[in-house]
């Protein structure tokens, strides 16, 4: 576990959901193996090059953005640390999820706001945080590189990342930007649609590894039993 450069809490599905996604991006960070991209129609661009972006990560909605690990903290620490964070909290249900345009990036997004889901991960940012390393100038340089609010530089300052409490928007990322968003955002929408959860249920979270290749891993599963 300690061979990881980063370490992220993310929400990893299972099941059809994972299996079509993972396959979209040709990144299974599960098994730890790529994976061949499906023949879609209407899609205006190269799938490889779509998703070039977000392939690393694998497909996962991020609740605490991956850090390095603090001075004199280990791996497993932090993996018993999230087990008992895990185990004091209840599942979150979304009602259901779309395939949605972000600007100029297309991700899958609850369809309406989940509060329940935004609680969980500020209690994953802030219970967490005294695992993570501070930020260096250049992980705040490149964060900075958004364009960020006053109060996005606060929380980056705070929490090394801006989109935390209040600006926290959960999302599924399926590409990188693209000027044919709208066209492969509703090529997915049909792609997506015979395996898309209704409710997408949250029961468990996801300790992911970056390896020296930038490319995530799953670690560990851990039931969400409060």
């Amino acid at each position: 576990m300690d061979d990881f450069r980063r370490y992220g809490i993310f929400v990893v599905p299972e099941g059809a959901f994972f299996d079509l996604a993972s396959a979209w991006l040709g990144w299974d960070s599960v098994a730890g193996r790529c994976v061949p991209h499906p023949v879609i129609e209407d899609i205006p661009a190269p799938i490889e090059a779509l998703t070039a972006t977000p392939r690393k990560y694998g497909f996962h909605g991020t609740l605490k953005a991956p850090f390095r690990l603090a001075e004199g903290r280990k791996a497993a620490d932090l993996g018993r640390a999230v087990g008992a964070f895990c185990a004091a909290r209840a599942p979150v249900t979304v009602p259901e999820m779309q395939v949605h345009r972000l600007g100029g990036f297309v991700a899958f997004t609850p369809a309406v706001r989940a509060a329940a889901l935004a609680d969980l991960a500020a209690q994953v940012v802030s219970v967490l945080d005294p695992f993570r390393a501070r930020a260096s100038e250049a992980e705040l340089t490149r964060r900075r590189k958004a364009g960020l609010s006053d109060r996005q530089e606060a929380l980056l300052q705070r929490w090394g990342y801006p989109f935390v409490m209040e600006e926290f928007r959960f999302h599924m990322t399926l590409t990188g930007r693209t000027p044919h968003a709208d066209a492969v955002r509703d090529a997915l929408s049909r792609h997506f649609a015979p395996v898309l959860p209704r409710p997408f249920v949250i029961d468990t979270l996801a300790l992911m590894g970056e390896a020296a290749d930038g490319r995530f891993h799953l670690i560990q599963r851990y039931g969400l039993s409060g």
